[in-house]
């Protein structure tokens, strides 16, 4: 989301019915929530292996498996969150259409890299979320549903914040260990650069002074909960 995305996200007006929260304070706060979901990151079996150097092909193939049940729901999720910001926020809805057609193609990226590393395209298109995706899928698309729903900067915090800032070291870990090329991890690689794009974008909002204090305490809250349900679907691999 561009800076200009934001500018109706508050409804402060000449008689001062609302006023814009600290972006230092609102800063502080996501980035406890960071704080709080890397710590948690380090404690999921795979991605603890990963460090470790015991991560297996299998594991990786498993990881995209899972990863692709999710992915595939993020292009819709944003589409129904831009169907439901009105004329008021039309800057809101205009991008998140913008960023959904920019998400659409993902899955496709993760698809060939699966199949690059020997698993069946037939067989990942038929698989089921596990535990954890069940839960984000869901709780995204609920609040993709609610009117206005700004508190959604959060949760492109947490996603695309993981994008930018973990998935290329990911990416280059799996190729030290497993000796991957590297048509075999280019969704986690493309994402590092596209999200961190989008990250920028949404910190300029973050700092900008339009986002009131009700709508900062749905970014937060937002945010917490997408970041305990990510770490939840990478700790309930086939679950």
């Amino acid at each position: 989301m561009t800076t200009d995305t934001a500018a109706t996200a508050t409804t402060t007006d000449a008689a001062g019915a609302a006023s814009p929260a600290e972006p230092a304070a609102l800063s502080e706060r996501l980035a406890e929530v960071w704080a709080e979901l890397e710590e948690r990151l380090d404690r999921v079996p795979i991605l603890r292996a990963l460090a470790e150097g015991t991560v297996t092909i299998d594991d990786y193939r498993r990881l995209l498996f899972n990863l692709r049940q999710q992915v595939v729901d993020g292009s819709p999720w944003i589409s129904r969150a831009a169907s439901n910001f009105d004329i008021d926020h039309f800057t809101l809805r205009a991008a998140a259409i913008k960023h959904a057609e920019e998400e659409h193609r993902d899955y496709l990226m993760l698809e060939r890299d699966y199949v690059a590393i020997g698993g069946s395209l037939d067989e990942l298109r038929a698989g089921r979320k596990n535990l954890g995706s069940e839960a984000l899928s869901g709780y995204m698309f609920t609040y993709a549903d609610r009117p206005n729903p700004v508190g959604l900067l959060g949760a492109m915090f947490i996603i695309e914040g993981l994008g930018a800032k973990r998935a290329a070291g990911w990416a280059a870990r799996f190729q030290e260990v497993l000796g991957l090329a590297d048509n075999q991890v280019h969704f986690m690689t493309y994402h590092q650069e596209a999200d961190g794009a989008h990250t920028g974008d949404l910190q300029a909002i973050l700092d900008s002074g339009i986002i009131d204090d009700a709508a900062a305490d749905e970014i937060v809250r937002c945010a917490q909960v997408v970041a305990r349900l990510y770490a939840l679907q990478l700790e309930e691999l086939d679950r």
